[in-house]
C-alpha cells in the first residue's frame, strides 16, 4: 500500500469529519439539509473531500474511487439544486434526500476499502480489492443505505407541507 501524502491525510481527516457530521445530522434531523448548520457543514466538507479525491493518484490512475468522487459531486450538487430551487415542487425534498444520502454511501465505499487495505499496519485485513470481506462491507452499506432512504422518504411524507 502506498504511503499517505499530505493531501491524503487531509482527505482522510476531512472524510471522517464528513461521516461524523452526516451521522449526527441524520440522527438529529432525519435528513441532511443546508437549513441546519450540521447539514451545511456536511455538504461543504463533502465537496472538499470529493474534490480532493480527484487529485489522489496512488493506485495508478483514474479508478473507481475517482468515479465515486465524481458521483459524489453530482449527487451533492443535485441535492443543493433540489433544496434551493425545488425544481420538482413537492417531490424535490425526496430528490434532495436521495442526493445527499447517496453521498454518504459514496463516502463509505472507499473509506472502508482503504481502511481494510491499510490497517492494522503491517498486516492489513485484506490485500486486494477483490477480497470477499470488502464486497461484504459494500453490500452491507448498500443495504443500510436503501433502508435509510426508505425511512427518510417515510419521514418526509409524514411531515406537514409548508
Amino acid at each position: 500500500m502506498p504511503e499517505m501524502t499530505i493531501l491524503g491525510w487531509f482527505h482522510t481527516i476531512f472524510g471522517v469529519l464528513a461521516l461524523l457530521t452526516a451521522f449526527y445530522t441524520l440522527r438529529h434531523y432525519k435528513v441532511i439539509s443546508m437549513q441546519h448548520l450540521p447539514g451545511k457543514l456536511y455538504v461543504y466538507i463533502t465537496i472538499f473531500v470529493a474534490g480532493s479525491s480527484l487529485a489522489i493518484y496512488n493506485q495508478g490512475g483514474f479508478g473507481v474511487a475517482h468515479w465515486l468522487g465524481v458521483l459524489t459531486l453530482v449527487a451533492v450538487f443535485g441535492g443543493i439544486i433540489m433544496e434551493k430551487f425545488t425544481l420538482f415542487g413537492g417531490f424535490s425534498k425526496y430528490f434532495q434526500a436521495l442526493g445527499y444520502t447517496s453521498t454518504l454511501l459514496f463516502h463509505m465505499i472507499p473509506a472502508i476499502t482503504d481502511f481494510l487495505r491499510r490497517l492494522p499496519l503491517g498486516d492489513p485485513f485484506v490485500d486486494s480489492f477483490e477480497d470477499p470481506l470488502i464486497f461484504k462491507f459494500h453490500l452491507a452499506f448498500l443495504v443500510v443505505y436503501l433502508i435509510g432512504i426508505v425511512l427518510q422518504i417515510r419521514w418526509l411524507k409524514a411531515q406537514p407541507t409548508a
